[in-house]
């Protein structure tokens, strides 16, 4: 069996992990970061960059190759009235410049700009198809992990410290014995793609929901598609599938019928993918060499997109809390500790706020129940509009973002 060593080990390539790596190896610690798959070209992942993030990206110096990655800018969050108008509930265009929006952009494209970034670095390398399997253990203490790689070799990673980034069905959470709580999730997603044709070049990007009896539907408006999320009552998918496509489309249709001569584009239900919808949170983050941050420490639904952003700010955290420890070969389960303080009460505030539009929203959606957003909260905002400001800071920014740690900026 192969043995290697690094300093840190990331296990888990999405933004929590690239972040961290990129980080720590512009700490001048040694970091290892593994990819299971061979690249990072998957659908209907988050792409929603808050103000946060994209502000991070100006700290590290990032921020001009940020802009330039292919991205449209959202510039509110709106609900449907009764009149069919929609009434901006979350205005970002009133944060202060030049954080006044949310960037959607591809993950795949922000995770190869990351990689690229953090290859700057001497002390980074990125291991693609290459899973952690198992922890290795030095009595009780986490010292690494075995793997895979997708040709079969199979080997151990030594590190001084492990972080888990590896995603709501975590291997390292699992391997460790650690169980998240769960709180109850009423619906899955439906995520798809439909065409825009030359006629909807006019269409601003944005997020439009709109929902009818017991069925709610997201629209994002890219570049040159329509990301399209269905909302399913958790547990319906295969009674749904079942159905057949033609029911789907007349289901969309339904909802949005200026999709009506989209939706032919959908030739079969291969082409709609389920996301099972987690929400849940570890009470420990932690072992002695072992640390979990981003979902594998606290899955996000998708209400509000901050599930990137959160484990950014994970990755800041952490980053800001170990380079010092790290550099002195000299991290403590307590050091691991101030992180999981210092992110904790963030994703319980933003968790809470998940729950709450869970009980407002959805829950008397699929009991048919919802007929539209609260009247008193559409009725403010429009008459008060610098009350948009509010959920736009919140969303935006989070209740505590995180900011570049000195030794990691760099000039433009």
């Amino acid at each position: 069996m192969i043995t290697r060593n690094t300093g840190v080990l990331v296990c888990g390539g999405g933004p929590a992990g690239m972040m961290l790596g990129l980080l720590l190896a512009r700490a001048g610690i040694e970091v290892t970061v593994l990819e299971k798959h061979g690249d990072f070209l998957r659908d209907f992942r988050g792409d929603t960059v808050h103000p946060s993030t994209v502000r991070l990206m100006d700290e590290l110096g990032l921020g001009e190759g940020f802009r330039a990655l292919p991205q449209s800018r959202l510039g509110n969050l709106s609900f449907p009235a009764s009149d069919g108008s929609m009434i901006a509930f979350a205005d970002f265009g009133m944060l202060p410049a030049p954080y006044d929006y949310v960037a959607m952009v591809p993950q795949w494209d922000l995770l190869a700009f990351l990689a690229e970034a953090a290859g700057d670095e001497p002390g980074f390398s990125l291991r693609m198809n290459t899973e952690a399997t198992a922890l290795v253990r030095d009595g009780e203490k986490v010292a690494g992990v075995r793997y895979r790689t997708a040709d079969g070799e199979e080997g151990e990673i030594r590190a001084e410290l492990t972080v888990g980034c590896d995603g709501r069905h975590s291997t390292l959470r699992r391997a460790a014995g650690l169980v998240p709580e769960e709180f109850r999730v009423p619906f899955d997603v439906w995520w798809f793609r439909l065409p825009k044709w030359e006629s909807d070049a006019g269409v601003p990007a944005g997020i439009v929901p709109v929902a009818r009896g017991s069925e709610a539907l997201i629209s994002l408006t890219r570049e040159d598609f329509y990301q399209v999320a269905y909302f399913t009552a958790k547990g319906s998918d295969a009674r749904l599938r079942a159905e057949g496509i033609e029911r789907f489309r007349e289901r969309v249709a339904r909802l949005r019928p200026d999709f009506a001569g989209h939706v032919d584009h959908l030739r079969s239900m291969d082409e709609v993918f389920v996301l099972d919808v987690k929400l849940n949170r570890l009470e420990r983050w932690h072992f002695d060499g072992l640390l979990l941050i981003g979902d594998a420490a606290h899955a996000m639904s998708p209400a509000g997109g901050v599930g990137i952003n959160l484990a950014v700010q994970d990755a800041v955290a952490a980053a800001a809390i170990l380079a010092e420890p790290l550099r002195r070969h000299a991290v403590t389960p307590a050091d691991l500790a101030a992180v999981q303080r210092r992110r904790h009460r963030p994703t319980v505030i933003v968790q809470a706020f998940q729950r709450m539009l869970q009980r407002v929203v959805f829950e008397p959606l699929f009991a048919g129940r919802f007929s539209g957003p609260p009247r008193t909260l559409l009725l403010l905002s429009r008459l008060v509009p610098r009350l948009r400001a509010i959920p736009a800071r919140f969303v935006g920014f989070g209740p505590r973002p995180e900011h570049a740690p000195a030794f990691a900026r760099r000039r433009p």
